[in-house]
């Protein structure tokens, strides 16, 4: 008799497989909610990462145009504006005098970045800063807006 009633026992354990449906729909549930709060701050984070992209390359623009003038100008900022790839005088260019990269582009939009410029004005502080693409359209930065960012901090091994 016990036999019987330990094997009857097994049987059923053996038959039930999988969950039922209330189990199924609480976890469909708990899902979800965590997707309605998830989705939104991930948006955001994206959002934020591309514009802080874009103001670390216009921060690395300044810095180039700056080392610049500080190696070609004799250090006078004051009332410059340097070209940031200038195809009729590459010799006075960002890019043509090697400061920068030929292929720079904006990270947000991955738009190749072909001129602009960078301006002091006459205290030799950043005035603009403003860059163009290959459509000709331009997007400008606040000298507020490159300023705040940081500058690269160079590594502590010494490689690159």
């Amino acid at each position: 008799m016990l036999a019987q009633a330990i094997k009857r026992r097994l049987s059923k354990e053996e038959n039930q497989k999988g969950f039922t449906l209330i189990e199924l729909l609480a976890v469909i549930v708990i899902l979800g909610i965590i997707a309605v709060i998830a989705i939104p701050l991930i948006g955001n984070v994206i959002s934020n990462a591309k514009k802080d992209s874009d103001v670390a390359t216009a921060r690395q623009i300044y810095d180039a145009a700056r080392l610049y003038i500080i190696g070609e100008q004799e250090g006078d900022f004051i009332s410059k504006e340097v070209a940031i790839d200038n195809a009729t005088s590459p010799a006075t260019d960002l890019v043509g005098t090697g400061y920068l990269d030929e292929n720079l582009v904006l990270p947000s939009t991955k738009a190749a970045i072909t001129g602009g410029t960078v301006e002091f004005d006459a205290e030799g502080q950043l005035s603009a800063l403003s860059v163009t693409f290959a459509d000709s359209t331009e997007k400008e930065f606040t000298p507020a807006e490159v300023l705040s960012s940081e500058p690269a901090a160079p590594k502590e091994d010494g490689k690159d």
